[in-house]
């Protein structure tokens, strides 16, 4: 059986149904083309003469061209060869042909298909039940007589009628071997024909590039307003812990505070993991838009800054909350860099209470934020390795056109650890001069 498979194994098989499919669908076109051959004068005998039929299928062919560039042909029939031609669908391209030379490569791929289909469909029809006839003279005195009969006496002769078995099997293997090489002609122009063009690659580049930006603000999210959550229960609770016996009252606020804490993560949570639910293309709309639904603005700011658990000395130049002055998007990405600052100075500032200044300034064309761990306490150092919260503000910064420095720094005041954000006001990079 392994010697027959390229003829009769599973795959031979599927790309045989394959042409078959292309011979059906040429023949709406093969009938126009049978009409044109009439009207030119072919009309007589059109179905039995052979000349007239391939006329009709030579003008069938440029119709099907045509149809060809149309841009859904390339999704089906795509589909069709991933399931039928054993192709691996990774050669394959997605979605409608858009550009003249995925157009041009596809109308190919129709012609080649539905013309090789329209030929095999023809001599499987034809011959198949012809050479079974014929195989069967020998067992049979009806086809020996309607033989006859047509005046083929040559076939009834005693020679003819011992090869004639062999005649039939010969004709079927032969109609074998041109289906097998008609469908492996189709497979191998597959990843030619109907592969990813250079505009296809780009195209599938972008979109991985537009799924890998969300998932990355997505993640951003979570670890600015989660990480900032469970930093600001840990410090509440640890302190509510060591006064538990001579402070029930600030054992009460602090608990109150991990309760709104928490309600609100909780919150931000559930409006982050409903991004992930949604059925729209990542990338749609405006830059950083899609969290402006969700996200708090700096005119939420006192109330995260009255719950964060840090001492906070707020200073600030113009109105950040105004959002006709910092846009929506400038004004969210503000709050998460403020948040997660706040953070930081939660896990790495010095000293057993952490204290934390904090500047906000609104400028010509700019948004400055400066957050500064105090002088007398210990700087603020990184985890080893590097933690991803400054990373986090960096990449926050660089997508709105902004920059971003954390380090120890030297005031006039001593040695502090600070982190300074500048956004464009409008948050779009090419604005800015």
């Amino acid at each position: 059986m392994r010697l027959f498979a390229p003829l009769i194994g599973r795959r031979a098989r599927l790309r045989w149904l394959h042409l078959i499919i292309g011979g059906a669908l040429l023949m709406p076109y093969f009938l126009v083309g049978t009409v044109l051959v009439s009207m030119a004068g072919g009309g007589a005998g059109l179905f039995s003469s052979v000349p007239a039929q391939l006329a009709a299928f030579a003008c069938a062919l440029p119709m099907v061209a045509v149809s060809g560039f149309f841009p859904l042909v390339r999704p089906l029939s795509v589909a069709a060869a991933r399931s039928l031609c054993g192709v691996p669908p990774a050669l394959l391209a997605d979605g409608p042909a858009r550009t003249r030379q995925a157009r041009v490569r596809t109308t190919a791929w129709f012609t080649l298909h539905l013309g090789l289909g329209g030929i095999v469909s023809g001599i499987t029809l034809a011959l198949t039940p012809f050479a079974l006839a014929v195989a069967g003279l020998p067992f049979s005195a009806a086809l020996r007589e309607s033989w006859l009969a047509a005046g083929s006496g040559v076939l009834v002769e005693p020679w003819a009628l011992a090869l004639a078995p062999v005649a039939g099997l010969a004709m079927l293997v032969a109609m074998a071997l041109v289906a097998a090489g008609a469908g492996e002609l189709l497979a191998r122009r597959v990843p030619v024909l109907l592969g990813p063009t250079p505009e296809d690659r780009l195209a599938a580049a972008e979109r991985r590039a537009a799924e890998l930006a969300v998932r990355n603000r997505l993640a951003r999210e979570l670890h600015d307003s989660v990480g900032h959550a469970l930093s600001a229960v840990t410090l509440q609770a640890g302190a509510a812990r060591r006064v538990l016996d001579r402070d029930p009252e600030f054992v009460r606020r602090a608990l109150t505070a991990i309760e709104e804490t928490t309600r609100r993560t909780v919150g931000e949570l559930d409006a982050v993991v409903g991004l992930l639910r949604r059925d729209e293309e990542p990338g749609s709309g405006e830059p950083g838009d899609e969290g402006t639904a969700y996200g708090p603005g700096l005119d939420a700011l006192d109330g995260l800054l009255a719950r964060c658990g840090v001492p906070v000395a707020y200073e600030r130049e113009g109105d950040p909350g105004d959002r006709r002055v910092v846009v929506p998007v400038v004004s969210r990405e503000a709050y998460r860099i403020v948040q997660e600052g706040l953070s930081n100075v939660l896990r790495h500032g010095g000293g057993s209470t952490p204290t934390a200044r904090l500047l906000i300034a609104v400028r010509e064309r700019e948004l400055e934020i400066v957050m500064e761990n105090p002088p007398g306490e210990r700087p603020a150092v990184v985890r080893p390795g590097g933690g991803r919260g400054l990373r986090g503000i960096a990449e926050r910064a660089a997508l709105l056109g902004g920059r971003s420095e954390a380090g120890p720094y030297e005031g006039t005041d001593g040695s502090t650890w600070r982190l300074a954000v500048r956004l464009p006001l409008t948050g779009r990079p090419e604005e800015r001069s």
